[in-house]
């Protein structure tokens, strides 16, 4: 049965750095993203868990990092999310090839693909991230974080789309259309393209490349996690949950991940999918003015603050507007 708006696009993407240091750096720094919270895999409370976004770390901006320093270095391959995809300005193009030749930062581009203007970059680990010019970005403009000393008007939107790396891409797409609410739109070469239609939210699509003669991937340093899929209330979460069931996929109960409820299932070509929902957001245990500014633990992990920060690696941040720097 085809679920109709009960996703509205990408709420959030998970990948894997070594140094969360020079995550921070390159993410706030280069890119321009606010770091809206600092907080710990809670799963794994001895390791961070850093939140990049937007002003307010609005579903659809985030980008996160497990920074698990001993793990093997990802190998890119089918069954993966391979690029996370930013939105930019069409009027923006110069301005990144400038930024990024000044900070040193190597790219490709830019270069067409469908109705976009794309450059290609990878972060200090080596996970592809890209800039997408569209016109899209006139809408999506409003909430944008001036960080960095980069002017709104070129300021990163948030997330314009992923790309899964498959095998075959049919059993995918039938998930993404069937499951999630996705509309085939085009293909270009090997790459098919899903779009989320009539979503005001933006960062509305999903790529498949199909790349039968690619060896299977697998996670580790440098690589995406999963992709989060973005639901609106814990209802429309609980509906998704029981047809992705009755589609023959193992889903997991929903977990309480704070900032959002989260819902995980692997679709058939083997990448993580998460269904989470948009509340109840990152400002449920910070000011919006004080957003990354402290290591923020929920209530059952702060008896082991004290242990936690011995164990955490001290960082710089540098989180506001004009820069100015605290420590954790």
């Amino acid at each position: 049965m085809k679920i109709m708006n009960d996703i509205y696009g990408i709420h959030h993407v998970t990948a894997i750095a070594s140094d969360p240091q020079r995550t921070v750096d390159f993410y706030t720094s280069v890119l321009g993203l606010r770091l809206v919270k600092l907080t710990v895999n809670f799963d794994d409370p001895t390791t961070y868990h850093l939140y990049f976004g937007d002003e307010l770390g609005r579903p659809g901006t985030i980008l996160t990092f497990f920074p698990w320093s001993e793990a093997p270095k990802g190998h890119r391959g089918t069954g993966q999310v391979i690029t996370t995809s930013f939105l930019i300005s069409e009027k923006s193009i110069d301005f990144w090839q400038t930024r990024l030749k000044k900070n040193q930062v190597t790219f490709n581009g830019p270069f067409k693909r469908f109705d976009e203007q794309v450059l290609s970059l990878y972060d200090p680990d080596g996970l592809e991230i890209e800039l997408v010019s569209h016109s899209s970005a006139q809408d999506r403009g409003v909430n944008v974080w001036n960080g960095a000393g980069i002017p709104s008007e070129h300021a990163v939107r948030g997330f314009y789309s992923v790309a899964i790396s498959e095998e075959g891409f049919e059993r995918t797409a039938s998930i993404l259309t069937q499951e999630l609410g996705f509309t085939y739109v085009g293909q270009e070469k090997s790459r098919f393209r899903y779009k989320i239609q009539d979503s005001e939210a933006g960062a509305s699509i999903v790529d498949v490349l199909c790349l039968p003669y690619t060896p299977l991937g697998y996670i580790g340093v440098g690589s995406v996690h999963h992709v989060a899929f973005r639901t609106t209330t814990d209802d429309n979460q609980k509906s998704l949950r029981a047809n992705i069931i009755k589609a023959g996929l193992n889903a997991t109960p929903i977990i309480d991940r704070m900032y959002f409820h989260s819902v995980y299932f692997r679709e058939p070509g083997g990448v993580l999918f998460e269904i989470a929902t948009d509340p109840p957001g990152f400002t449920v245990d910070q000011k919006s003015s004080e957003l990354g500014a402290r290591l923020m633990l929920p209530k059952w992990l702060e008896p082991e603050r004290k242990n936690l920060e011995k164990i955490l690696p001290r960082l710089r941040l540098s989180n506001t507007r004009k820069g100015s720097e605290f420590e954790k």
